[in-house]
């Protein structure tokens, strides 16, 4: 038997934030050479803890987790899930409609497996994050990509948005706050989206992990809460950002809509989610309590919080930086900087690679989260200030005598 021929669905699919040059780095590090991996947003590895509250839970209640549960996952958490969304304005959503997944990742595999056939179209946001664009590949569908506008705070393009729909369009996707940018999306914009999709009959999946780190008091709405009842909106969240579980895999997703029009939808995950039986039963157990602790998430991005003050640290420190302009992120933590054009940069992987090489700082290039110029790259803001401080100085170094 000669080697093994690998599905053609899988060409197009790219890994950059654990791809070519994350390898490289974990060389690195295996030849005893130091490396800063701001590839991930992962808060645990960098010193980030659990909440006392998660633990206490645990720690209480573990022996209630050993045996499957319900394949949605379990009653008291989608009610509490449920809850959430329905404070945060959601309407026509039920525990029934929600579902419990291993991280928002499976969430996304789950539902564009059971919408889209080969040959779809969805429009996904440039930048955003690649999940969503792989796992579109891999339904044999076709991601199409509208431009969110770095001079307008990183907003979707309506216009562009627009341009890009037809009779294959299936879906739109919105992540917000936004995965690399930090931007949080206007309400006036929200409210355009929602209506381009009504008028063309479209779902919107609105991803929202990021929904509860939002800075300086930015006004956040949650897309579904703004759509009318007659609208299918798709949230997918989770607590591995806000409450700093990120290898918990605790992700949801919740299906808000008339059920009439959802019924189908419902159909196709109940048989997905039931074909593993169910998530990750222990991490479900800290659901409630997480909910019902916003001080966590609120104390991290209020001024003498650590992301705050790293996001603070780490502005200023760009600010300093002349072949870097950036636009400051509202939420999450991540800066998505911009490579000056006098630099002539054609090539943002050997750049990334580069950066890497000289400076031992890892950074995942803007082509990554299917931006298509070739000048961006994201900065995680999650290391402590000094450290940001100290990279940021050295990106700044590396830029002054880089050339392609």
């Amino acid at each position: 038997m000669g080697e093994l021929q690998v599905a053609a669905r899988m060409t197009p699919v790219h890994s950059d934030i654990r791809g070519e040059i994350f390898m490289e780095a974990l060389r690195m590090q295996q030849q005893g050479e130091s490396v800063l991996k701001l590839n991930t947003g992962n808060p645990g590895a960098f010193g980030f803890g659990m909440p006392q509250s998660l633990k206490s839970v645990l720690e209480n209640n573990m022996d209630k987790a050993v045996a499957y549960c319900d394949f949605r996952g379990m009653r008291e958490a989608r009610e509490a899930i449920c809850a959430y969304h329905n404070g945060n304005g959601i309407k026509c959503l039920a525990p029934e409609d929600i579902y419990i997944t291993n991280g928002v990742s499976e969430a996304v595999t789950m539902l564009l497996n059971a919408y889209l056939n080969p040959g779809d179209e969805m429009l996904l946001p440039s930048p955003g994050y690649s999940l969503w664009t792989n796992t579109v590949y891999l339904c044999g569908a076709k991601p199409v990509f509208y431009r969110c506008d770095e001079e307008n705070a990183w907003n979707p393009d309506i216009d562009d948005m627009r341009r890009h729909i037809n009779e294959r369009t299936k879906a739109i996707l919105l992540i917000n706050p936004n995965n690399p940018t930090g931007a949080v999306y206007s309400e006036e914009v929200l409210r355009e989206i929602i209506a381009l999709a009504a008028e063309h009959d479209l779902p919107i999946f609105s991803d929202e992990i990021y929904d509860r780190l939002i800075y300086e008091n930015v006004p956040f709405r949650s897309t579904a809460a703004l759509a009318s009842e007659d609208a299918v909106v798709v949230t997918t969240n989770g607590l591995s950002k806000s409450h700093l579980v990120c290898g918990f895999r605790c992700g949801w997703l919740a299906v808000s809509g008339p059920t009439a029009k959802k019924h189908a939808l419902l159909a196709a995950l109940d048989k997905l989610a039931s074909m593993r039986l169910c998530s990750n039963a222990l991490m479900q157990l800290v659901i409630p309590a997480a909910l019902n602790d916003p001080q966590t998430p609120k104390s991290l991005v209020s001024p003498g919080g650590r992301l705050y003050e790293q996001r603070r640290t780490a502005c200023e420190a760009l600010e300093k930086v002349d072949t870097l302009q950036f636009v400051k992120n509202k939420g999450a933590f991540y800066v998505f900087p911009r490579i000056d054009p006098s630099l002539h940069i054609t090539d943002d992987h050997r750049f990334a690679m580069d950066l890497l090489h000289e400076t031992h700082i890892l950074v995942v290039p803007g082509t990554g989260f299917d931006w298509q110029e070739q000048n961006h790259f994201r900065l995680v803001l999650l290391p402590e200030s000094h450290m940001l401080a100290d990279a940021v100085e050295k990106i700044g170094a590396f830029l002054a005598h880089y050339h392609q």
